[in-house]
């Protein structure tokens, strides 16, 4: 009784708590409203919104990876500083194309995200077809050592951690 209720308990938690965090009001009204909405999306992924099983390959490969998006942020951070705060005229901004390999859908959001969230990168395109992305560079120096940059440090270990 209680799963057919509640199809998956900790998504509705999760969900609740965030909602409550959002409104920034523990009354009785909006705790009943988050577990509505909590439990309505838990429903609705239930009935086959989810893209595909996310199934973790390599854990400790995640960790790593992690690691060198944090340090590629922070070191992107001070080379796009650099870049802004000297003169202009030194910039050089260029749209790239990089060809994937993985087709899994939580893979490519990944790697969307880890592109988009380094300073100085954009993703601007994925390809209908998801064979290639378009990313807009903030300083284009040398276009292979960033396509292969992003293949090897990103979509090589997202291909392994998703089991693609």
């Amino acid at each position: 009784m209680l799963k057919k209720l509640f199809p998956h308990p900790w998504l509705t938690v999760v969900l609740l708590i965030v909602w409550l965090l959002l409104m920034n009001d523990l009354s009785p009204g909006n705790v009943l409203l988050g577990l509505v909405l909590g439990t309505a999306i838990a429903f609705a992924i239930g009935k086959g919104l989810w893209l595909q099983p996310v199934r973790f390959g390599k854990p400790g490969l995640l960790v790593r990876l992690a690691g060198h998006v944090l340090y590629d942020i922070v070191a992107a951070n001070v080379q796009v500083a650099l870049l802004v705060l000297g003169p202009t005229k030194r910039l050089r901004p260029a749209f790239i194309e990089v060809p994937l390999d993985s087709t899994h859908e939580i893979a490519l959001a990944a790697l969307i995200s880890i592109v988009s969230l380094s300073p100085g990168t954009l993703c601007a395109e994925l390809s209908d077809d998801r064979t290639r992305l378009v990313v807009h560079v903030l300083d284009l120096d040398d276009e292979a050592a960033i396509v292969a940059s992003i293949k090897t440090r990103y979509e090589a270990p997202l291909m392994e951690i998703f089991a693609c």
